[in-house]
């Protein structure tokens, strides 16, 4: 397995220049996705897949997020291949741009804590994306979390949640938390592993996400500044569904997951 641990040279002469066109593409870029929140999805919040066809109001939700990944120098690149609405897809969580990598190839309602929902702007902009918000902690939160998933994915609205139940760090991949796994049941939707990840020429940038004790907007200006990379999004192998062992699904989705992190499989088929 090869893996950098690094994401740019020592020495990256091309940081300020990455500065001086980002910022401010990336300023107008948010402000394109503020309109597109109030002229197209505030008013198209439940609309849903019909015969395989994705409506217009998730192209521009795929289209927003990869472009916003453009700009942070991150190209989408997709393997495999995505299941029809609804299903429920898990994925690997180590930052908040993991949201707009799934969204480069796949509209879905997110899972998120509920801090995010007071987070100026940002809030505003996942609500109309439709993101459901847990306060974590709370049983009677995730609860009512589950059960709004179900309703999504009984309307027809394919949900993405992060059975890690937070960010990792350094490339570990925590416990995958079964309970989620109950909403799919029932729903009776199928779920679909998904690998996020972040490499250049075949191999992992493992510290590409949040970096131990980072904030979101250090890490958001750190990636402003990085080279090129390509974010990775691996639809696997969906996962048979037991009713009376969610901890299977849970651990399948996982081993499923870990082994697409470590592949070193170039998405033309060629070996790192």
């Amino acid at each position: 397995m090869s893996i950098d641990t690094t994401t740019v040279p020592e020495r990256d002469l091309l940081r300020p220049l990455r500065y001086l066109w980002r910022v401010p593409v990336l300023l107008l870029h948010i402000v394109l996705g503020i309109l597109l929140c109030s002229l197209i999805l505030s008013w198209n919040q439940h609309v849903v897949m019909q015969d395989g066809k994705e409506p217009f109001a998730h192209r521009m939700i795929r289209w927003w997020s990869v472009k916003l990944l453009r700009i942070f120098g991150l190209r989408s690149v997709r393997i495999g291949q995505p299941l029809a609405d609804p299903v429920l897809f898990v994925a690997n969580h180590t930052s908040w741009i993991d949201i707009e990598m799934l969204h480069s190839q796949r509209a879905a309602c997110f899972v998120a804590k509920a801090e995010i929902a007071g987070w100026w702007l940002v809030g505003w902009l996942a609500a109309n994306g439709g993101t459901i918000f847990h306060r974590r902690g709370s049983n009677h939160s995730l609860s009512t979390v589950m059960q709004v998933m179900v309703e999504r994915l009984r309307d027809g609205r394919s949900v993405a949640v992060f059975p890690e139940g937070g960010t990792g760090y350094n490339g570990v991949l925590k416990v995958f938390h079964a309970r989620i796994f109950q909403a799919a049941l029932d729903a009776e939707v199928p779920v679909q592993p998904v690998a996020l990840r972040f490499a250049r020429g075949g191999r992992r940038i493992i510290d590409a996400g949040f970096r131990e004790n980072e904030s979101f907007v250090h890490n958001i200006v750190r990636l402003l500044g990085e080279a090129p990379m390509d974010a990775e999004v691996h639809f696997l192998t969906p996962v048979p569904a037991s009713p009376d062992a969610r901890r299977r699904m849970a651990e399948q989705s996982r081993e499923l997951i870990a082994a697409a992190l470590e592949d070193t499989t170039m998405p033309d088929g060629r070996r790192a």
